[in-house]
């Protein structure tokens, strides 16, 4: 306890970026479907940029706090945003544009977010050295008034951009499945689903593995050389 007590305030950072991120990719999947002709997200209140709306024990606390003790990138999942496939105008293409709906909002609020540390770089001299002494030792790396708003920002960028990666894995429930779903077959499409039953089994195997640390590591790395260049 007493060795995770230094590390809380960077804990909270990246918990705090990881509602946002999730209440964006969140709110896009509803937004999406209410534009292709399903309003239910919009009924049940779901489009919103309150985390509390789209918060999952498991997927939203429990399993990104066990990620952040570990010093692991934060990833997770919400209360999925609920769509009916027959309201929607194309009952094939649309659900598979919802669902990327998602990962492209993590990836323009990642490159949204980018371009405000490239301005904070270029009016800081110090601006990748505070950054490099965050990431090395977290909030005990640095002080002053700017560095938790740099180390919020990074947090925001690096999680969005993993949770958008995460989230295009073709495997049921994530978004990528939903785009191999509009794909296949109608009877593939229905045998592909079922497989929904076993998505969260599948996804903790590969935790288990390291497969997610080689996916995610070419999209940290570049990350890290926009920022440090």
């Amino acid at each position: 306890m007493q060795s995770l007590l230094p590390r809380l305030p960077e804990i909270v950072i990246q918990l705090l970026a990881f509602a946002v991120a999730i209440s964006v990719h969140e709110s896009a999947h509803g937004w999406a479907a209410e534009r292709l002709g399903d309003p239910t997200a919009r009924w049940l209140g779901r489009i919103t940029l309150n985390p509390i709306k789209h918060v999952d024990l498991i997927g939203t606390i429990l399993f990104p706090l066990m990620l952040a003790v570990m010093g692991a990138p934060i990833i997770g999942w919400a209360k999925p945003v609920p769509f009916v496939s027959r309201n929607l105008r194309n009952q094939r293409r649309d659900p598979a544009l919802v669902g990327l709906a998602g990962p492209a909002s993590n990836l323009l609020l990642a490159g949204a977010v980018v371009a405000a540390l490239l301005v904070l770089k270029l009016l800081m001299p110090s601006f990748r050295s505070l950054l490099a002494a965050m990431i090395q030792s977290g909030s005990a790396g640095a002080s002053g008034i700017v560095a938790p708003l740099i180390y919020l920002l990074f947090s925001l960028a690096l999680i969005d951009l993993v949770l958008a990666v995460f989230n295009l894995i073709p495997i049921p429930p994530l978004d990528g499945s939903h785009v191999v779903g509009a794909l296949l077959p109608p009877r593939l499409h229905w045998q592909w689903a079922q497989l929904e039953r076993f998505g969260f089994l599948l996804l903790f195997a590969l935790l288990w593995t390291g497969f997610f640390g080689v996916i995610f590591r070419p999209f940290v790395n570049g990350l890290l050389w926009i920022l440090f260049s």
